[in-house]
Parts: C-alpha cells; structure tokens; sequence
C-alpha cells in the first residue's frame, strides 16, 4: 500500500486539481446551457422537436472540427509556457488567433452548402426548413466559438485557467437566460422558435468572445506586432505547419461527436423502446463524461509545460496523478448509476416512461459507468498526445478502433437482434470496451514517446533522441 501510495506524488495531485478543477466547472457549465437548448426545443413543438436532433448534430459536428484545430493552440503555448518563454507564449496565441480567424470565415464562405444538407434526407420538407434556419445560425456562433477556441488556449496554455471558466460561465448563463427568452417568448424578447436557439447560441458566445478581450494582457498583442514585423513567407509556413498538426485533432473530435450519434441511430433499429430509454441514458452519460474532458485538457497544458521545459521523465508521475483525480470522480458518479439509476434518470423524462422503457434504461445506466471508466483513459490518453504533436496517430487509431471495430461490432450486434430492447445494455459494454481499447493505444503510444524523447511540436523534423532508461518511469 505504501509503495502504491509513492507512486502517486500528492503535490501533482493538487497541481492537476489546480489546473484542472477550473476547466472541469467550465464544461459543465456548458452542458448545461446545451440541455436548456435541447429541452426547450423539444418542448417549443414537435416540429422543433423533430428538427432539433439532426440539427444539433449536423452543426456540432462541423463546430468540432474547427474548433479542434485551434485547439492545438493549447499545445503550442503549454509549450512556451514551460520553457519560461512569456513572449514566445504571446507568440504562440497570436498564430493561434490568426489561424482561428482564418478557419472561422472558411466557415462561414461555406454557409451556402450547409444550410443545403438537410435537404439530402428525406425527412419532412417542414423539418429541414427549421434545420436549415439553425444550421445557419450554427455557422455563424461556431465562427465565433473558433476564435473563443484559440483564445481560451492561450490562457489554459499558461496556466489562467479560471480565466475561461469565469468567461465561460458568463456566457453560459447569458445562453440559458436568452435561449428560453428567444425560443418561448419569455422576458419580454420576441418568440423565434428555432432561429430563437440559434440567435441565443450566437449571443452567448459573443458575450463570451468580449470577456477574453477584455482579460488579455497587453503582452498577448505584442505577440501579433512581432509576427506582422517576420517575413509573409515566414507566416504563412508558420501557420501552414499549425494547421497541418491541427487538421487531425479537428477530424478526431468531429468523428467522435459522429460516433456517438451513430451508436443513437442504430440503437433505434432495436425498437421504439430501445430509442427512447437510449436517449435518456446517452444524456446521463453526457453528464458524466464532459466534466472528464476539462481533466484531460488539464493534464495536456501540465504534459505541453513539461516538454516545453525537456522533463519528459515528469510526464508518467502527472498521469498517475491525473488519473488519480478521475477515479475519484467516475467512482462516485459509478455509485449514483449502479445504486441509484432512478433517481438520475429522472430528470431526463424517465418519470413519464413506460413500464418496458424504464427498465430498459436502468439496466443500461447500470454499465454506462464502465464507458465513463473507459473515457477517462481515452480523453487524457488523446489530450496528451496531442501536446507531444502526435494529433495524426490520435485521428488514425480512433478511425481504427471506432469506425472500423467498435460501430460495425455494435451494428451486427443490432442487425442480429432486431426489435430486442434489451440488447441495448450490451451495445454500452461493447462501446464501453472499444474505448478502453483506444485509451490503451494511446498509453502505449505515450509511454513510447516518453521514452524516446518525442516533442513532435518544437521540431518536428527531428528523428527522437532515447533518453536513458532510468530517467523514464513506467506510467
């Protein structure tokens, strides 16, 4: 016992806390204001009910690649940040500011062709008319969510995470508060039903767009003064080399929105009663999880500072403590599921379900924590990866794992058991097991880097040099 307890260094513990616990709070916060979304467009009509899924889905799913690439800008900064380097960390954000900018007005020049995507289903012509209206709005608040990106990395990369958890929860609350005024009619606003949605959406990340600027230090804007003084040719390879390491981060976020939702649809091939007790679980699981992923930013900005200051050897101990504070959390999220399935599913409509749906539902939030297990090696296992620069063997191994095991062993698993609600536990513990199976990958692909001395952001043409062995403690 005493030699486990050695193992876990009780300072990174707090450090990860430190870092993490502010990130955590923040996105909470933004689930919150997507359940007040969802509910309130569920409860406007049923044409808003109807339309709100495909919706939602379409323009995450696009937001979640852009916005992953400017995530890399994390990586850069955590980096800089290590090293000691304050105006190479200001440097560091303003490309990531510049690059942001750039990929949100590609978004929007392609504004013409999203809003044209629902019309390739053939859903009713009422229920694409709305999902377009939210898809284009979507364009507009995920531009504005790509430079929010971009900027909350600068202040997560050094450290200021309250910074974007504060601006965020501003933001956030401004969301709710305008997203039930818009979609009802409440506050004295005007009752806009779906475009409602998308015009509170497109508020509340304005709000908090004006939030970052306002706590940006004067340093930060040195940084783009020293890029405007470099060579046009330096720049633009500067941010052709940011955006080759962020496209695969980008397409590994927009592929995991994309597997999630898939494992909804074919869960629907099981029956009505599959469907709906799988919806109420799958938003008990997002409840879970995203807490999950401000921990694995976390431990990504602690990682990018290491390699930026050469301590790879650090690198295990602050998994360990990571992983620490994760099993703290998903245990007592685990008891609440197993013990206590009822009472938190309630809130999800359960308490007006029927009889078959119910226990559907309870039986398959009584495995949902072993995803939640699963999660938390993946995210923090990806996280760290991509603060080594290793975002293309991220992309790779979740096209292996998901789209070549996971989604086609669940869709014969469906296939072959056609109207069986009750398969639907068994789809949670396959889902469960791939994702442990990619969190693995990635450790050993971690523990590789490591060893090896990979820093694949600071000089990515440079062949790893292996550090001693003695140096390098096992994860």
């Amino acid at each position: 016992m005493s030699a486990a307890r050695a193992r876990i260094d009780p300072s990174l513990v707090r450090e990860v806390i430190q870092v993490s616990l502010p990130l955590m709070f923040g996105m909470a916060g933004n689930l919150v204001m997507m359940l007040v979304d969802r509910i309130a467009l569920a409860r406007y009509s049923d044409a808003t009910l109807m339309a709100s899924g495909p919706a939602v889905f379409t323009g995450m799913t696009l937001i979640m690649c852009v916005t992953g690439i400017a995530g890399i800008t994390r990586s850069y900064v955590a980096q800089a940040h290590g090293r000691g380097d304050r105006d190479g960390a200001a440097d560091e954000g303003a490309a990531g500011v510049l690059l942001a900018v750039g990929l949100a007005a590609a978004l929007l020049l392609t504004t013409p062709l999203i809003v044209r995507i629902p019309q390739l289903s053939d859903r009713p012509a009422a229920s694409t008319a709305l999902e377009s209206v939210f898809l284009a709005w979507s364009v507009r608040f995920g531009a504005v969510m790509t430079v929010n990106t971009a900027l909350a990395s600068y202040f997560n990369g050094t450290r200021r995470t309250r910074v974007p958890m504060a601006v965020g929860l501003v933001g956030q609350a401004a969301g709710v508060v305008l997203d039930i005024g818009l979609v009802f009619g409440a506050f004295g606003l005007p009752e806009l039903g779906m475009r409602g949605s998308g015009i509170a959406t497109f508020l509340a990340v304005t709000v908090m767009l004006a939030g970052y600027l306002v706590c940006l230090p004067r340093t930060f804007f040195a940084g783009f003064a020293r890029l405007a003084a470099g060579r046009v040719r330096t720049l633009t390879a500067l941010l052709g080399r940011r955006l080759r390491k962020g496209a695969p981060a980008g397409g590994s976020g927009g592929l995991e929105e994309l597997g999630h939702t898939s494992v909804v649809w074919i869960a629907g091939v099981l029956g009505p009663v599959a469907l709906a007790a799988n919806n109420v679980v799958l938003s008990l699981n997002y409840v879970a999880v995203i807490p999950l992923v401000g921990l694995g930013v976390g431990c990504s900005v602690l990682t990018g500072n290491a390699l930026g200051d050469h301590r790879h050897a650090r690198i295990p101990s602050l998994l360990r403590a990571t992983f620490a504070v994760g099993a703290a959390y998903v245990l007592v999220i685990a008891c609440f599921q197993v013990f206590l399935p009822t009472l938190l599913l309630a809130p999800f409509g359960l308490d007006g379900a029927d009889a078959a749906t119910t226990g559907t539902a309870v039986a398959a939030s009584r495995v949902v924590w072993m995803y939640a297990v699963a999660f938390l090696f993946s995210m923090v296992g990806g996280a760290v990866l991509e603060s080594f620069g290793l975002t293309r063997f991220v992309l790779l191994t979740r096209i292996g794992v998901v789209w070549v095991l996971s989604i086609p062993t669940i869709l014969a698993l469906v296939l072959t058991h056609r109207g069986n609600s009750g398969v639907l536990t068994l789809i949670w513990v396959v889902y469960a097991l791939y994702e442990g199976v990619m969190g693995v990958v990635y450790l050993r692909r971690i523990r590789r880097a490591v060893a090896t001395g990979e820093n694949r952001l600071a000089d990515p043409e440079r062949a790893p040099q292996p550090s001693g062995e003695g140096d390098v403690q096992r994860i």
